[in-house]
């Protein structure tokens, strides 16, 4: 079953081209993900990490469209596929919002189990990309 799960618009005071300049290399990722993140190894265009106490996974950028969407999809022992996108859209000269969207096909059960932690995770980075860029 198709589940979306997303963060909300997120303004963020710097150009769209310094937001995707950071998201499209996952070198700079780590400062943007949750305390319970383990053993983060990254390249450029993929990376790996432990959730402590869950599981082992990991990303890789499929495809960039300068300055408007990243899409990543989900490496690993996963027990079920996902995608996850970046949409970054200009609102004003130096100013942009970011959209963190997740669409996956996991079961009703383990979406009662992993949606929330998703949701969360999602939102996470969408606060900390603010903080990163705003600093």
């Amino acid at each position: 079953m198709s589940r979306r799960i997303q963060s909300q618009w997120t303004d963020i005071a710097c150009a769209p081209e310094k937001v995707f300049n950071f998201l499209g290399n996952f070198d700079n990722f780590e400062s943007l993900l949750p305390d319970q993140i383990e053993n983060w190894q990254s390249t450029g265009d993929s990376c790996s990490f432990d959730v402590k106490g869950l599981a082992s996974l990991g990303f890789r950028i499929t495809s960039k469209m300068p300055f408007t969407k990243i899409c990543m999809i989900g490496e690993g022992k996963l027990p079920f596929n996902f995608t996850f996108d970046t949409e970054i859209v200009e609102i004003a000269p130096g100013k942009c919002q970011v959209l963190a969207v997740i669409d996956s096909d996991m079961s009703h059960f383990i979406a009662m189990v992993a949606e929330r932690p998703l949701q969360n995770f999602i939102d996470l980075i969408v606060v900390k990309l603010k903080e990163e860029m705003e600093s």
